[in-house]
């Protein structure tokens, strides 16, 4: 039994045991018992009248009240799903199912008015996006990829390149010293081979992270089916991605795919993980873009305390009017997921 139907029960079986204690009072002051034994002789209905009038009044505030609290329960459970819709970013379109109860109208014109003004706040904090997108991409996007150009060049002619030919040394000292593999200068070489085999990994990563700058004229479909493939070559990870293809703002586009390119830096430097998935898909007019992970996780609260791309992750996704939420497990992975409503314009 819910909490209002309770209440409601309670409150009727106390107004109607009043009510008949105040109703037999006022018939026995007009019309007085000759002795208290008469309470027990009197019937109604072949029931002695000292046990009908409780009983009578007990079953009847019984019934009003589950009919109340059952009519009120419907109503509040209009209201709670009513600002559900709202939070989830869906359309308020469930005003029918409120009572013409003129409080009950009041509060369903007061939901409604703040639907619509949630909404206009989203189309405009998705076309000041957009506008706010468009104007900085052409005025630092050409200075910017130029500064990642040249230090991704320079990393990858010199430190790369120098990474590359001292693996290259230490897999031929210790192929030429296979029969001493057991002295602790072999092992300690096979640990150097190791570690320089590792920081080119991380090389690669770090040199994926700085090329793709911007989608330029690339839809976010394209832009994350290029970063995926290109990663997929670079480091040893088993990635995959299921990204359906629909329009976007360019706004949320430029937004979105700044949100996935930060996730997949943080999976590269810190997550350890074996496997990537990411997915972009389109339900109920919410674009949702989730990225998972099987690396080692971390704990949630740590992360909330000081971590800048968290921060950076949080505030694009509300700048397009969506919203962001990460579960990590220690040791079992993380999932970021990212829903911007879709409004018409």
């Amino acid at each position: 039994m819910s909490t209002t139907t309770g209440r409601q029960i309670i409150w009727s079986v106390a107004f109607s045991l009043l009510l008949a204690l105040i109703t037999s009072s006022i018939v026995f002051v007009v019309f007085p018992l000759t002795s208290w034994a008469d309470l027990w002789t009197r019937h109604f209905m072949d029931i002695p009248i000292v046990v009908f009038i409780p009983a009578f009044s007990i079953a009847f505030g019984s019934v009003v009240g589950t009919a109340t609290g059952l009519y009120w329960r419907k109503q509040f459970h209009y209201i709670e799903r009513s600002l559900h819709q709202i939070e989830e970013g869906r359309h308020y379109e469930d005003n029918d199912g409120f009572s013409s109860v003129s409080e009950l109208q009041a509060i369903a014109s007061r939901i409604g008015k703040i639907d619509k003004q949630l909404i206009e706040q989203v189309k405009l904090s998705q076309r000041l996006a957009t506008e706010k997108a468009e104007e900085q991409e052409e005025r630092i996007q050409e200075i910017v990829e130029q500064e990642r150009q040249r230090l991704a060049r320079e990393l990858h002619d010199s430190v790369s390149q120098q990474l590359f030919a001292a693996s290259m040394m230490m897999s031929a000292i210790n192929a030429t010293r296979e029969q001493e593999e057991t002295t602790v200068e072999a092992r300690q070489l096979k640990l150097v081979e190791e570690m320089i085999h590792q920081s080119q990994l991380e090389m690669r990563a770090l040199l994926l992270h700085l090329r793709p700058v911007a989608l330029k004229n690339k839809t976010l479909q394209e832009g994350i089916e290029e970063l995926l493939m290109e990663l997929s070559q670079k480091v040893e990870m088993e990635i995959k991605w299921n990204v359906e293809s629909f329009p976007l703002d360019k706004g949320i586009e430029d937004h979105l795919f700044r949100i996935l390119q930060e996730s997949i830096s943080n999976t590269l430097r810190h997550a350890k993980a074996a496997s990537l998935d990411v997915k972009l898909i389109k339900r109920d007019h919410l674009v949702i873009m989730r990225v998972v992970d099987d690396g080692v996780g971390f704990e949630m609260e740590e992360e909330k305390a000081g971590s800048y791309g968290m921060q950076n992750m949080n505030e694009r996704a509300l700048e397009i009017g969506g919203a962001l939420k990460i579960v990590s497990v220690k040791n079992q992975g993380t999932r970021l997921e990212v829903k911007v409503p879709l409004v018409e314009n």
